[in-house]
C-alpha cells in the first residue's frame, strides 16, 4: 500500500535531495514531495529535516533508510532472479517418465542448452505419472497411455513393439519368436496395474479368449527384470526397454499388434511456462 511512498523517501535519501530524486523516479518534484509528506503525516513521524539549502534524515529517517535499503535490495535480487529464470540462466524441470531412455537424450540436449536449470526425474507408471501432472507434482510426464482430457497437452514421440522376456535357459530361448498363443498357461510376470504394459498384454489375452497361466505382480521394470533372470515366468517389456542383460533373452511376438506408444504430456495451462514451453521445443526436434 506503500510502495511508492517508501520508494520516494529512499530516493530522496539515496540522492541526496528532492530534485535529483524526482529525476532518478522520473517523477515532478511536487509530486515526489507529496509522497514523502503523506508518508510523514500518516505515521506522524518526521524522516527529513529540511532546510532552504539541503536536506538531511532525522534519526528516524536513518532507520527507515536502514529498512528500505534492504527492501530494494531484495527487489532487486527478486527481478535479477525473474530475469535470469526468463532466460533460463536458473530455474528447475520436473520430469515424471515410464521409462528414463524415452526421455533422457531429450534431458541431454536440454540440459547442454540451459545448465543453469535444475532437471528432476522421476520414474513411474502411467497412473502415477498423470496424478502428478494433476496435482502439479511435475511439470511433464512421458508414458504410453493419455486420457482423452483436454486439460493435457499432448506429443506423441515414438511407437515400439511389445516384446516377451524369458530366462536364458527357458526352453524358448533358442526361438527368438513365438505366437502370442502359446503364451497361454504360461507363468508370467506383470507390471502392478496401472501400468499400460499390463493393461495391453490382459488386452490381448482377452481379444484371443486365451487362459493367463499364474501371474507374479511386480513393481517396476528392474523387478521385472529380477523376477525373470530368477526363473518366475515370461514378462514383457516395449523392445528398446530390452537392452541387455545377459540373464535374459528377448523374444518376439509373431503375431501381437500391441505397439507402445509413448507420449510427452503437460497440462495446457502450463505449456506456456517458459521451462515447459523450452523442453517441448526441444523433444519435437529430438524425438525419434
Amino acid at each position: 500500500m506503500y510502495y511508492s511512498q517508501l520508494r520516494a523517501f529512499h530516493a530522496v535519501a539515496t540522492q541526496g535531495g528532492f530534485s535529483k530524486a524526482a529525476e532518478h523516479l522520473h517523477l515532478t518534484q511536487p509530486t515526489l514531495s507529496d509522497q514523502v509528506r503523506k508518508l510523514e503525516k500518516d505515521f506522524d513521524v518526521l524522516l527529513f529535516n529540511r532546510t532552504s539549502r539541503s536536506v538531511a534524515l532525522t534519526d528516524a529517517g536513518r532507520h527507515l533508510l536502514a529498512i528500505t535499503n534492504r527492501m530494494f535490495e531484495c527487489e532487486g535480487e527478486a527481478l535479477e532472479y525473474l530475469k535470469e529464470s526468463q532466460d533460463l540462466l536458473v530455474g528447475s524441470l520436473t520430469l515424471s517418465a515410464d521409462a528414463p531412455f524415452h526421455v533422457l537424450r531429450i534431458v541431454r540436449a536440454f540440459r547442454n542448452r540451459y545448465p543453469g536449470v535444475t532437471v528432476n526425474l522421476k520414474i513411474g507408471n502411467s497412473e502415477d505419472i498423470l496424478n502428478q501432472l494433476y496435482d502439479f507434482d511435475a511439470d511433464v510426464g512421458v508414458f504410453s497411455h493419455v486420457p482423452d482430457d483436454a486439460r493435457l497437452k499432448v506429443l506423441s514421440l515414438r511407437d515400439d513393439p511389445l516384446v516377451a522376456v524369458i530366462n536364458r535357459d527357458h526352453p524358448w530361448a533358442g526361438r527368438g519368436a513365438v505366437k502370442f498363443k502359446e503364451l497361454a498357461g504360461e507363468p508370467l510376470v506383470l507390471r502392478e496395474r496401472g501400468s499400460t504394459t499390463r493393461r495391453l498384454v490382459e488386452q490381448e489375452f482377452a481379444r484371443l479368449e486365451l487362459q493367463m497361466g499364474t501371474v507374479m505382480e511386480v513393481e517396476g521394470r528392474e523387478s521385472i527384470r529380477e523376477a525373470v533372470a530368477t526363473g518366475n515366468g515370461i514378462g514383457f517389456v516395449s523392445k528398446p526397454e530390452f537392452g541387455f542383460d545377459s540373464r535374459l533373452v528377448m523374444i518376439e511376438l509373431k503375431d501381437c499388434k500391441l505397439p507402445m506408444h509413448e507420449y510427452m504430456v503437460c497440462l495446457e495451462n502450463r505449456a506456456e511456462t517458459r521451462v515447459v514451453r523450452a523442453f517441448w521445443e526441444l523433444a519435437v526436434t529430438e524425438r525419434d
